[in-house]
Parts: C-alpha cells; structure tokens; sequence
C-alpha cells in the first residue's frame, strides 16, 4: 500500500527522502562494523588441519582439549551470527534499494 502510494505521487517527499537515507546509511554502517567483527572472529579461530604439528607428538590434557573446544565452539557460533546479521542486512538494504524509486 505504502508504494503504491509513493509511485502514485510520483516520487519521494522530504520525510521520505531523509528516513531513506537514514535507513540505508545505518544498514551500510551495521553491515561495515559486523564484517569487521567477522574477520575478527575467524582470525581468532583455530584452524582444523594440524599443518607441521601433526609430525610432532603433542600430549593435551581432557581439560585443555574441552577448554578449547568451547572456546572453538563459541567463536564459531557467533561467527554464523555476525554473518548472518550481515546477509540479513544486505537483503534488506536491497530491498529497500528497489522500493524507493
């Protein structure tokens, strides 16, 4: 209803206009601030392979192996979030992209 209304009158007003603007700058500015975080996040994980350590025989303690495993978990799980939060907003920002003529 709301579009058909904005097609109707034959483009944006000022209100319309500025809360467009408002939307798409704090979506942009979200979606910079979680890529960020993302890159963080996964810069902190540890990776799967063992590379060169796999030579070496190294002994871990059950506590050391589920410490890091929680850890790893955790890192893991808000990585899917912020990159979830990321592809949410880019729809959205799209979204809004085509509505607004």
């Amino acid at each position: 209803m709301y579009l058909a209304n904005l097609l109707a009158e034959g483009g944006m007003n000022d209100a319309t206009y500025a809360a467009y603007w408002a939307i798409m700058i704090i979506c942009l500015v979200v979606v910079f601030l979680a890529a960020l975080f993302a890159i963080i996040l996964v810069l902190f994980q540890k990776s799967n392979s063992d590379g060169i350590q796999g030579i070496t025989a190294s002994s871990e303690t059950f506590y050391g192996k589920n410490r890091g495993r929680s850890i790893e978990s955790k890192l893991k799980k808000w990585s899917w979030i912020v990159l979830g939060v990321i592809g949410v907003l880019s729809v959205v920002a799209y979204i809004i992209q085509i509505i607004a003529p």
